[in-house]
């Protein structure tokens, strides 16, 4: 018999080439599964709550796993033990038993992201932030957030020929916000496309150094094309920070 458990955890996407486990490459998922499938001696996949691409980090991530083991989130020895095993760009924080149709990431509600970027030369920061030496319009910035409100096909953000069924999108927050180090960029969804933060990222610097105005970026978002939106932007700068699950999903943060 199988028991699902979600697995908190975290990483510095650095040395990642994403989370998906790939044939040549290292990712996220394929050094969890080589450390779980070690210590429980049994063959593990963990499942994701969506796919982050390469050099993107995330500060919150949730996973599940299947496993025979029935007190995996009654061992706290595992956490420490497992983490011992992990590079030090990976941790885990906690091992949660679940029902069996939770899933990581059919049950996830939403997702947030944040993107940085630094106005302000910090090479203690250049590994996770965008370094722009200028001012950006943050006023016409968040004009453009509310944009975003008025929309749900974000085709025009989405990245080129991705295996993706559709294009609808719920963004239940875009705003950005400005700190003693630059600027940051928060986004709240039910789901993303892939490259899609980053593309929107691209495409409101472009807004912010006024290269195009409000009425471009409509007209952008209803062209439904991709190479009229603005560049993507480095995965540096891009944190997944939190994924919400309901209620009877229960997770400790």
């Amino acid at each position: 018999m199988k028991h699902r458990y979600f697995v908190h955890l975290a990483y510095n996407g650095t040395n990642f080439f994403g989370w998906q486990i790939q044939k040549k490459n290292i990712t996220v998922q394929a050094v969890l599964s080589n450390c779980f499938s070690k210590l429980l001696n049994e063959d593990i996949m963990p499942v994701g709550a969506g796919r982050t691409d390469t050099g993107v980090h995330a500060s919150y991530y949730i996973a599940h796993i299947d496993t025979s083991v029935d007190d995996l989130h009654l061992n706290k020895s595992f956490i420490k033990k497992i983490n011992s095993f992990l590079p030090p760009d990976i941790v885990i924080y906690g091992i949660y038993k679940v029902s069996d149709e939770a899933h990581a990431r059919f049950s996830a509600i939403s997702r947030t992201y944040k993107y940085y970027i630094n106005n302000i030369k910090n090479p203690f920061r250049n590994e996770f932030s965008y370094f722009w030496h200028g001012n950006l319009n943050i006023e016409k910035m968040n004009e453009a957030c509310k944009i975003l409100f008025e929309y749900d096909d974000f085709e025009c953000f989405s990245k080129l020929h991705s295996d993706t069924k559709t294009n609808i999108c719920k963004i239940l927050k875009a705003e950005w916000t400005k700190d003693e180090n630059g600027y940051v960029f928060t986004i709240k969804a039910d789901r993303f496309l892939r490259n899609m933060v980053r593309a929107i990222v691209g495409t409101m610097f472009e807004i912010g150094t006024e290269k195009i105005t409000i009425a471009d970026f409509h007209n952008i978002i209803k062209s439904k094309n991709r190479s009229n939106s603005g560049k993507s932007f480095p995965s540096k700068g891009l944190f997944l920070v939190d994924i919400e699950y309901p209620n009877e999903v229960e997770i400790s943060k």
